[in-house]
């Protein structure tokens, strides 16, 4: 028998299997492709996260221990391919000599080995020269106006001076990590790297600096550094558990005599924060796609209900059993399941090698199966929810009569009556309010521990307006087309014409159904809007932070020891490509004993070369701003902290201490506070102060600028930024925001979102269309029999015409007036609840028209053409129809 009901299924309701196994098949690709494109993230995060560190390790060796006996337990360190010793010795100053003696003060020098560059390629880059023997750094090298071939005295405390010859002249990209005070805490960690740094090979270091510890042991000191292996667990957080506990064997074992600067735990702590983050965004984004695709099956389903309860009640009638009409059910439910999830897991592949080049999104096999597996099981559980289920109801909750009866009464559902959409609306409302307490920190990674933390409690806020909306959606349209029925009528009339009133008079007796196909509509519109509002707006932002980062489409930082004024800006804007250029002066400022950067602008044209947003700023708008350290050049603009700290208020004095051009003196310099900076181009995250650059020059007698901002107008700015550098020399550090675009912020905006945003409007375009077209489609045929009757009774063309068109009519102006008001919603509270995720938080939303036009114009026509072909289908003759049925 079992046979026989799968044989009649595949014979005559085809179109029926058809449109659940694809509504199964969108909601397997879409987990799959979501679930191995999530995996895939974590593992190149975590590759990046270890491909950023130039030394992995940096071990201390305690003073008075064995480095010969640190440098073998590191060796023995599971994962460690590579260790070798480096010195580190406290210089009194440098000197060179020529037609002039250049003197700096203190610095270090470091003693390589000659495997140093090979075993860590990314720590020294070689700016002139061979980039090998005596390195001087390139600050140092500015300080002391030399160039390779040039001799350069090393100053020993207490201990006569030994010239070295310079061979090369290097760069050290990471600087701020290489002389770390290993072992301290954060804020025991010094301000910047030592402006003046010589690198000697080992043999030469010791034959200079061996005499220096045996006198002065306390300038002397030894680190062993090691190339960690990064074959490590996809996952960030697992990667960074691992890294730090091999550390703290290792500081064990050795008993106090090393510690690990572990440079390779601190990337992947970073990283395993945006780990958290991009799961938070599958979620997000990707989990209601699956729910909307699942809705859409249970919606194709619910179309033929009426008919399978028929079905039903006549093999009842005949003496089938319940437990016979289950395993019929089951059968159906094993076969669109198992369809469905193969159809899908196909569908997932192609659309790996479309947006990404590899079917299985480029994450490991494992990770690959494991989510091939659990979106197969999906698929099989939505084939039971909405085909087993409504079956097992039906025949626990409806007689053989009922299901027999071609007209039920219709009846609202219980949840109408209590208001549930209200309550559901509100509840999203309060917990949105309350999530916003903290600042929406969804991802909580405390440094140094492992454990992650993840509210996922802020997901209820737009878990409950999807429901909310969705309810509140199904009562507007069962409002509309119940009492509002005379309303409906005097708008279909250019559709159906003469026959309106009972065109609408149909559409109300059906209101059930077609309310559950606008919610339906209107949900899948809200997920395209939202997600690609969503969308739209990350990859604005991600192009504002790495314009704030970099400044402007190129930037040239000048060397602390190079004094370059305003006119500078002169000779670079006669490179060509360069059309505008803005000099911005970089100083340090005391408030009270706390150190922190200031920058000094010319108000009226500094917005010429970069953006200042409005969200950079609190207390008043870029533009008032700027024009108040324009009309008052003693304003100051202060980071919030600072405010907060010292309890000032609008117009307050502030007086700065900052170091004078012509004494080298810390003098003060009175302020007033005019306003608070959140971000700014080149400043760092945390506090710093912005000023009028030209009462800073007269302040402090100088008018020296740390950077030139250029504007390229967007055209190739790295080759512009090739050709500033080869017009300026290594003198200069220039950096171009094609660069900027693909390392700065954090991992998560490094993976491939281009990819995955394809993905995501893809599915959302794919369910928008069949949220519509199939629900009506289904919906249509299973009405054959209606319009059969009708032409039998003399209805032509055009009346048919009418009546189908009207029902598509209401459907498409209900559905997408509902998700557009459901997905603007949804867009304001994801864009505020996922702060996090932005750097800097968007002042507005990146609304993508040319999509969201291309989602109601596909839409739309999947309706149409369904309409169509509905009404040529009704034109057969009904006898033909009505045998058919």
């Amino acid at each position: 028998m079992i046979w026989i009901w799968l044989r009649g299924l595949l014979r005559r309701r085809p179109a029926r299997l058809a449109a659940t196994t694809a509504g199964i098949a969108v909601a397997v690709a879409l987990l799959a492709s979501l679930g191995a494109f999530l995996a895939a993230s974590k593992a190149t995060m975590t590759s990046r996260a270890a491909a950023s560190v130039a030394v992995d390790w940096q071990v201390a060796v305690a003073p008075g221990a064995d480095p010969a006996a640190v440098l073998a337990a590191v060796d023995s360190a599971p994962g460690t391919p590579a260790a070798v010793p480096v010195g580190f010795a406290t210089t009194s100053g440098l000197s060179s000599g020529g037609t002039t003696t250049q003197t700096t003060g203190p610095g270090i020098v470091l003693g390589v080995p000659d495997t140093y560059r090979q075993l860590f390629p990314a720590a020294v880059r070689t700016l002139a020269g061979p980039g090998n023997g005596v390195m001087l750094a390139q600050q140092t090298a500015a300080n002391l106006h030399a160039r390779p071939g040039d001799t350069v005295t090393i100053g020993r405390q207490g201990l006569p001076g030994v010239p070295v010859r310079i061979t090369s002249v290097v760069d050290l990209p990471q600087a701020d990590s290489l002389f770390q005070k290993v072992g301290a805490p954060v804020g025991a960690q010094p301000v910047a790297p030592p402006d003046n740094v010589l690198l000697l090979p080992q043999s030469t270091w010791h034959q200079v600096f061996d005499p220096l510890a045996a006198a002065r042991p306390d300038l002397v000191a030894a680190q062993i550094h090691a190339a960690r292996t990064h074959r490590l667990p996809a996952d960030p957080a697992a990667a960074y558990t691992r890294s730090t506990a091999v550390a703290h064997n290792l500081e064990a074992a050795t008993s106090g005599a090393a510690t690990v600067g572990d440079n390779l735990g601190a990337s992947l702590d970073a990283a395993r924060s945006d780990a958290a983050y991009s799961q938070v965004l599958f979620l997000f984004l990707g989990l209601p796609g699956a729910v909307l695709a699942g809705l859409l099956t249970a919606a194709l389903t619910a179309t033929g209900a009426p008919r399978r309860r028929a079905e039903q009640a006549l093999l009842r009638a005949r003496g089938a059993s319940a437990r016979t009409l289950l395993a019929l059910a089951a059968v159906e439910a094993a076969v669109v399941g198992v369809a469905g999830s193969l159809l899908g897991l196909a569908g997932a592949a192609l659309v790996g090698r479309w947006a990404f080049g590899a079917a299985g999104f480029g994450a490991t096999p494992a990770a690959s199966l494991a989510w091939t597996a659990g979106a197969a099981l999906a698929g099989m559980a939505i084939a039971a929810v909405t085909v087993l289920l409504p079956a097992r109801r039906d025949l626990r909750e409806t007689t053989v009569a009922q299901g027999r009866t071609p007209v039920g009464r219709i009846a609202a559902p219980r949840w109408t009556r209590y208001g549930l959409d209200f309550i559901l609306l509100g509840l999203a409302a309060a917990v949105f309010l309350l999530t916003g307490r903290n600042g929406y920190r969804l991802v909580l990674a405390p440094e140094g521990v492992p454990a992650i933390s993840v509210s996922y409690w802020a997901f209820a806020g737009p878990a409950l307006l999807w429901t909310g909306g969705a309810l509140l959606a199904w009562r507007l349209a069962d409002l509309l087309l119940g009492r509002g029925r005379r309303f409906v009528a005097t708008g279909l009339k250019p559709v159906a014409g003469g026959l309106s009133g009972i065109v609408a008079a149909g559409l109300s007796r059906r209101r059930g159904t077609l309310s559950r196909a606008v919610v339906l509509l209107a949900v899948a519109v809200a997920f395209a809007g939202s997600t690609a509002t969503f969308n739209a707006t990350y990859r604005q932002q991600a192009e504002v932070d790495a314009r704030l980062t970099n400044g402007a489409d190129v930037t040239v930082t000048q060397s602390p020891g190079t004094v370059a004024g305003p006119g500078e800006a002169a000779r670079i804007a006669r490179i060509a490509g360069v059309p505008t250029v803005e000099p911005v002066q970089h100083r340090f400022a005391y408030v009270g004993a706390d150190l922190q950067d200031l920058y000094g602008v010319r108000p009226g044209t500094v917005a010429r070369a970069t953006s200042l947003q409005d969200a950079y700023f609190t207390g008043g708008t870029a533009r008032h701003l700027m024009s108040v350290l324009a009309a008052r050049p003693d304003s100051v603009l202060v980071s919030a902290e600072t405010v907060h700290d010292f309890q000032l208020k609008p117009g307050d004095l502030l007086n700065l201490r900052l170091q004078d051009g012509r004494t080298k003196q810390l003098t003060t310099v009175p302020f007033h506070y005019a306003g608070v900076v959140n971000e700014f181009p080149t400043a760092p995250k945390d506090s710093f102060f912005v000023a009028n650059a030209t009462y800073v020059a007269q302040r402090t007698g100088s008018d020296a600028v740390g950077a030139f901002l250029i504007d390229t107008g967007g055209k190739d700015p790295a080759a512009v930024a090739r050709r500033v550098q080869a017009g300026l020399g290594p003198s200069a550090t220039v950096t171009d925001l094609t660069t900027a675009r693909a390392t700065t912020g954090s991992s998560l905006t490094a993976v491939d979102l281009a990819g995955l945003t394809r993905v995501e409007l893809a599915f959302a375009l794919l369910l928008a269309a069949a949220s519509g077209g199939l629900v009506l489609a289904l919906g249509l045929t299973e009405r054959r029999r209606t319009f059969a009757i009708a032409t039998a009774l003399g209805a032509d063309t055009r009346q048919l015409r009418g009546f189908v068109f009207a029902e598509t009519a209401v459907l498409t102006a209900c559905g997408l007036a509902a998700g557009t008001g459901l997905g603007w919603l949804l867009s304001q509270m994801l864009v505020k609840v996922l702060t996090g995720v932005f750097d800097p938080p968007p002042a507005a939303l990146a609304v993508p028209w040319p999509y969201l036009a291309a989602v109601a114009a596909v839409t739309v026509a999947a309706l149409a053409a369904v309409s169509a072909a509905t009404v040529r289908l009704a034109r057969r003759p009904s006898v033909t129809i009505l045998r058919e049925l």
